[in-house]
């Protein structure tokens, strides 16, 4: 159904933009004079940007809001599990699909969106990124402004689905980056993950049946084309050093036919039609509230069902405890002793992170190789059966374990995932992660202190999972676990190594492992956490 929106004149003054490598651009066109004297006057909660219009890039918005204290730092917006108990995917990220003319306003109304919804996780996908790489002779018409970009043979639409597709169903994608002064793909492309909301713009969003499929929502901004005539000269003229003479005759030959040929009669698909882009407030209102409603139905609860699940159930066969010898016991005697010092609880818990990581390399897969020694002859022994190791640590106690991984490991890689418990739900969220490239080739060893019932350990391997690490080369290693986390790992993961220093059987009613260790963050790091702040499965004993 189309609902066309009218404009509202309730404003409010401006938010101020925070832009880095991480986060999604915030271009938008510019409102001109009498806007900006319209801003000045009134105060509105969706505010037109004035900066001039800038070419979209698809981004990623990952950096989470955050408070800073003396001691830490507290991150105070997070992504929650996407995922069930059996650790696949439960519930897609909501596509926003914006289609319009050529500067109509579609990146003022996908920022607009995004600064009124207000959630993490959101992901701005320009379709500006997919456009095909030119020959050399399509390079040369382009030159000349000879070369139709508004055509949908302009588009990689096959490489555009797949990437949306991944990326709807929580997948780490890779975005190319176009160059419009080459007209050619950049050798580093985009890594975009995480979406809780997608934003996909482009003049073309509507023009293909795969495409709208994957949309959840269908947005057409309708602007009048001498506006976006204007903006495109202005866009054109500054940020692509072309003349007028050159832009009037590409838009005259190829903008406009284009326009009334593919991009307007798509309007007829549209579930909200916006006129005037970012200036129309009640439309935008509409949108978000649309949105959060969506989201609020998809919302899932882990820890709760992860407590009462498996009960009863034997110990997993991927699971692999350290012998218990009189010196691991030993260890475990002064490190769960509440009276140890700080320096003896480092000192022997560092004693232990060793053992451990020690013992999880012998499951590694070997493959025989044939050496000579110094003498001459030929020894028979064993190498890693794979490119390399990579270690990634759950933030932040699950840090603790790099320094004993470096120090087995000679130039391995590391990553780190930032896990934290929302003090409101008592569910597990993602903030923040940092992976080397090219991990889903590598056997994986990820490190967390404690785990209890698995719900930060099931997130971080679902991270994994998204970013096409193979499940049997994941290795799960902590000092202590709880059997419900255990069973929690091994039943939604069956395939990832479980290697442990020691299992405890119960788990109170705040999720605290019983006898447990206590708050190893805290106890390592020197630390007292105040009650009511909560860490990830690995600071609590979670």
């Amino acid at each position: 159904m189309e609902v066309t929106m009218n404009q509202t004149e309730v404003q409010t003054p401006q938010k101020e933009d925070r832009e880095d490598e991480r986060t999604m651009s915030r271009s938008d066109s510019g409102s001109g004079e009498d806007s900006l004297d319209g801003l000045i006057r009134h105060k509105c909660p969706l505010t037109p940007s004035l900066s001039p219009r800038k070419r979209t890039t698809s981004q990623s918005k990952t950096e989470p809001p955050l408070l800073r204290t003396n001691k830490r730092t507290i991150y105070t917006a997070g992504r929650p599990p996407w995922y069930n108990v059996t650790g696949t995917t439960f519930k897609e990220a909501f596509v926003i699909g914006l289609c319009g003319g050529s500067a109509s306003g579609k990146t003022t109304v996908a920022n607009k969106i995004i600064e009124a919804l207000d959630v993490p996780w959101v992901v701005l996908l320009s379709m500006d990124s997919f456009y095909k790489v030119l020959s050399k002779e399509e390079q040369e018409l382009a030159a000349k402004n000879e070369y139709n970009f508004d055509h949908p043979d302009a588009f990689d639409f096959e490489l555009l689905v797949t990437v949306l597709r991944k990326l709807k169903k929580g997948k780490s994608i890779k975005v190319p980056v176009y160059d419009f002064t080459s007209h050619c793909r950049r050798k580093e492309w985009k890594t975009i993950y995480g979406a809780n909301v997608v934003i996909f713009e482009g003049i073309l969003a509507f023009a293909n049946k795969e495409l709208l499929k994957l949309l959840d929502m269908k947005v057409f901004v309708d602007t009048d084309s001498d506006i976006r005539l204007v903006r495109r000269l202005k866009r054109d003229i500054s940020e692509r050093g072309r003349d007028i003479a050159g832009v009037i005759k590409q838009y005259n030959k190829y903008v406009k036919p284009a326009f009334e040929q593919y991009i307007e009669p798509t309007v007829q698909v549209a579930d909200i039609v916006v006129p005037r882009g970012g200036e129309n407030f009640v439309a935008l209102d509409l949108i978000v509230q649309h949105v959060h409603s969506q989201l609020e139905k998809r919302e899932i609860t882990v820890r709760s069902a992860l407590a009462s699940a498996h009960q009863g159930q034997p110990l997993p066969k991927t699971l692999s405890v350290m012998e218990s010898t009189p010196q691991v016991r030993g260890m475990h005697t002064i490190i769960r002793n509440k009276e140890t010092n700080r320096d003896e609880f480092i000192f022997y818990s560092k004693r232990l992170m060793r053992l451990l990581i020690e013992h999880a390399l012998s499951f590694l897969p070997l493959k025989p190789v044939s050496v000579e020694t110094p003498q001459g002859t030929i020894y028979e022994g064993k190498r890693l059966s794979g490119k390399r190791i990579t270690g990634v640590s759950i933030l932040r106690a699950g840090e603790t374990m790099e320094q004993a991984l470096m120090a087995v490991c000679k130039d391995i890689r590391l990553g780190k995932i930032l896990i934290q418990t929302n003090h409101d739900t008592g569910e597990p969220e993602l903030h923040y992660l940092r992976l080397p490239k090219d991990i889903s080739e590598d056997y994986v060893i990820l490190m967390d202190s404690t785990v209890s019932t698995g719900a930060a350990a099931l997130m971080a391997v679902r991270v994994l999972l998204d970013h096409d690490v193979q499940e049997d080369k994941i290795f799960l290693l902590s000092l202590l676990m709880a059997e419900m986390g255990v069973h929690s790992v091994a039943y939604a993961f069956p395939k990832v190594r479980i290697i442990t220093t020691a299992v405890d059987k119960k788990v109170n009613d705040e999720f605290h492992i019983i006898p447990g260790i206590g708050n190893f963050g805290d106890r390592y790091f020197g630390t007292d956490a105040p009650s009511d702040w909560y860490e990830s499965d690995e600071g609590m004993d979670y």
